[in-house]
């Protein structure tokens, strides 16, 4: 996740769909609650051609602030947040440790969200984060097992973890190598 495309993308939902960009900046001041906005105008290059630059204001400020005055966490939020709130998601979304940077707020926010985009589209999501794998259900996990020279997958079934998850949480179960995925030689 680069986020080259991050400040034009904003700009169009702000611009075509203004309801799905106020809840964007709505959920990124759940986990950042200094920011306020996203500057996001339209500045003509040399070429003719027209860039947005992706800046931000903080509350009771008017002065733009650039991306590096963030926190790569708030950043990769930011990301999260836009990519999972989307109106028209792709068929598949799939994002590759979002928790790193999170603070744990931010990573209970991120299953929330997650939860709520896989009613609309699917999504994948690859994470050893203990915080994250307890924002979901037994039944959404695939444990991944590496056998002879490949990758196994495997769904869990609830019903195998009913006397475990008495006393312990699914994360809790993931430390312990109940549920699979433990790295071999």
């Amino acid at each position: 996740m680069d986020a080259s495309n991050l400040a034009s993308f904003l700009y169009r939902l702000k611009n075509e769909a203004p309801e799905v960009y106020s809840q964007i900046r709505k959920t990124v001041r759940l986990a950042v609650p200094f920011f306020d906005d996203f500057v996001l105008n339209p500045i003509t290059l040399p070429t003719e051609e027209q860039q947005i630059r992706l800046l931000w204001k903080q509350n009771d400020s008017d002065y733009a602030l650039w991306p590096s005055q963030l926190s790569d966490g708030s950043i990769r939020f930011i990301c999260l947040v836009t990519v999972l709130l989307q109106p028209n998601p792709p068929t598949t979304i799939i994002i590759d440790e979002p928790e790193l940077g999170l603070h744990p707020y931010a990573i209970t926010l991120l299953g929330a969200l997650i939860r709520s985009a896989s009613k609309r589209t699917q999504v994948i999501v690859s994470t050893q984060s203990v915080p994250l794998l307890n924002e979901f259900e037994i039944d959404d996990l695939i444990v991944v097992e590496r056998e002879g020279g490949g990758s196994a997958f495997k769904r869990l079934d609830a019903d195998d973890f009913v006397s475990w998850l008495e006393d312990y949480s699914i994360g809790e179960l993931w430390e312990k190598n109940v549920l699979g995925g433990r790295p071999s030689r």
